[in-house]
């Protein structure tokens, strides 16, 4: 799994008031908690832009007034207006102890059923996982090769080594819908 680094520094004051002027100085609050202690700090908005604003799932290095934690992003929070980002929730992860996270999926192989007229639909764009930090891959590739017309792929379906899937077994990840045209050549067979 790629790791990417962010630079912070702990926060001294708690509170609204504090929050608010680290907002308006362009920094972002955060917490770091699953460790020890819970840890309030803030980063740079600019330091967040590079994991947010992507598909790809990051563990990540915070550098936090020159301490290294290991951590995934648990939760953020948005401003409802103005889209901007106020506040980040990290968890820090260890080797030894697994973690639940949400994965990519990505389609490898082109379907039969896409061949025959079908159109490829994918239903789930991520799905949670549980495993150590060693076994979490960049995404989930999901064999789409076999898949024929008004056919699916489920999560039961899906094994992957070192992880276990948390989403419902019978929850559809990706399907071959027929298509208007589709329905007509089968009407003609």
């Amino acid at each position: 799994m790629q790791t990417i680094e962010i630079k912070a520094a702990k926060r001294e004051n708690l509170g609204k008031a504090a929050t608010r002027e680290l907002r308006k100085s362009g920094k972002v609050p955060s917490v770091l908690y699953g460790g020890k202690e819970n840890i309030h700090f803030s980063a740079e908005d600019n330091e967040y832009r590079k994991l947010l604003y992507t598909p790809n799932v990051y563990i990540v290095n915070l550098n936090i007034d020159g301490t290294n934690y290991s951590a995934i992003i648990k939760d953020k929070q948005f401003h409802p207006v103005s889209g901007d980002l106020i506040h980040i929730d990290f968890l820090q992860v260890f080797e030894e102890k697994p973690v639940i996270i949400e994965l990519p999926v990505k389609l490898v192989g082109l379907a039969e059923g896409v061949k025959a007229g079908g159109k490829l639909s994918l239903e789930q764009r991520k799905l949670k996982v549980k495993g150590l930090i060693k076994n979490l891959p960049d995404a989930l590739e999901v064999d789409i090769t076999n898949l024929g017309l008004g056919k699916g792929v489920q999560v039961g379906e899906l094994n992957y080594e070192g992880l276990e899937l948390l989403n419902a077994k019978n929850s559809v990840v990706a399907a071959v819908k027929l298509t208007r045209a589709a329905r007509a050549a089968q009407q003609k067979d």
